[in-house]
């Protein structure tokens, strides 16, 4: 596994404690950019509408084809914000648990197990549609973390590294199924090849709705795990004489993350990069706290995955580009200034 110097290091010793009169700072910003990307969100798309045809909707003053026009883009706002908070949350808690400034949600299998499951219930049960899509997600996902999580911690060489192994097994198993079952069965590949880029629109409330429980409970998991991860952070020793137990903490935060990641994928497919780029911004803004860390994530992730949809929607009008896309574009630079952040490490 990658490590890095105490200076670099996710949550390390060797990293500074933001001041709280800079965390205020950065929590308005942060508060700002997300209510800016809403806004946005709602505002434009690849129908042309513009903030006063908003305002009209909300007041009951717009034209029938305006208030349509708007209000469909009301469920991909939705969801850009809870599949934003799960990603980034997720990936704040992998890079920090396992010290790997490279580690993300897909490093769990999550992608691949979600994949998996809707791949099966196409090609042998017939479902089609984003609600049977999200049923069969769901449990894939869950299956393939779970997956990870025994075959990491079973016999006596249990550890982040051989966690790290084991999601790379169960990743290319069930990645090589996906790609046996798709390529032997066109019509499944048709249906699975739109969910597999990753995108926002085309989906509704329901979905939504449908995943929300299972962000909710990772969400409130990571918040109790919170102040706990501080002293994971000062290593496991350190950790143990202040009466915290490390395994428990990194079962308990991997499972959240596990949860948030699932629930994110199985909503609108496997988006990059989100999990990875956005820890490093939120520990610029909220050093090596926990708390803050999570609750920066919460508003960070979703408006930069917000600000990523509407660019998706704009730079091909009136086409779109899928956000999943974008994200790649974007995460590729945030990949390459992680990697060279990484270059006094071992």
């Amino acid at each position: 596994m990658t490590t890095t110097t105490g200076r670099t290091m996710p949550g390390g010793a060797g990293a500074t404690r933001a001041r709280p009169a800079r965390l205020l700072c950065s929590l308005l910003i942060g508060l700002a950019l997300l209510a800016l990307a809403v806004v946005a969100s709602v505002t434009f798309g690849s129908h042309p509408t513009s903030f006063a045809d908003v305002l009209g909707v909300l007041n009951g003053t717009a034209d029938a084809n305006t208030t349509t026009v708007v209000e469909s883009r009301y469920p991909r706002t939705a969801l850009g914000l809870l599949a934003g908070l799960c990603l980034a949350v997720a990936g704040t808690l992998m890079q920090g648990i396992t010290r790997n400034p490279l580690a993300d949600p897909g490093m769990l299998g999550i992608t691949a197990g979600a994949s998996a499951g809707i791949v099966t219930a196409t090609a042998f049960l017939g479902v089609s549609g984003q609600w049977g899509t999200v049923w069969w997600a769901l449990p894939g996902a869950l299956l393939a973390g779970v997956l990870v999580h025994l075959i990491g911690s079973a016999g006596s060489g249990a550890g982040l590294v051989r966690l790290v192994l084991a999601g790379a097994v169960v990743t290319s198993v069930l990645t090589a199924y996906v790609q046996a079952v798709t390529l032997g069965l066109p019509k499944v590949f048709d249906s699975y090849r739109y969910w597999v880029v990753g995108a926002l629109g085309g989906r509704d409330f329901e979905v939504l709705l449908s995943v929300l429980p299972l962000a909710a409970a990772g969400l409130l998991l990571a918040v109790l795990l919170s102040s706990a991860l501080n002293a994971l952070a000062l290593g496991d020793e350190s950790a143990a004489a202040l009466g915290a137990n490390p395994a428990a903490l990194r079962i308990g935060g991997l499972a959240a993350a596990t949860l948030l990641s699932a629930a994110a994928t199985a909503a609108v497919g496997p988006i990059a990069f989100v999990g990875l780029a956005v820890p490093h911004i939120v520990r610029a803004l909220a050093g090596v706290d926990f708390r803050a860390q999570i609750a920066f994530s919460a508003l960070v992730g979703p408006a930069l995955l917000l600000l990523a949809d509407v660019a998706g929607r704009l730079v091909l009008r009136p086409q779109e580009l899928m956000v999943g896309v974008v994200t790649a574009f974007l995460g590729a630079p945030a990949l390459l200034l992680a990697v060279r952040r990484m270059k006094g490490g071992t």
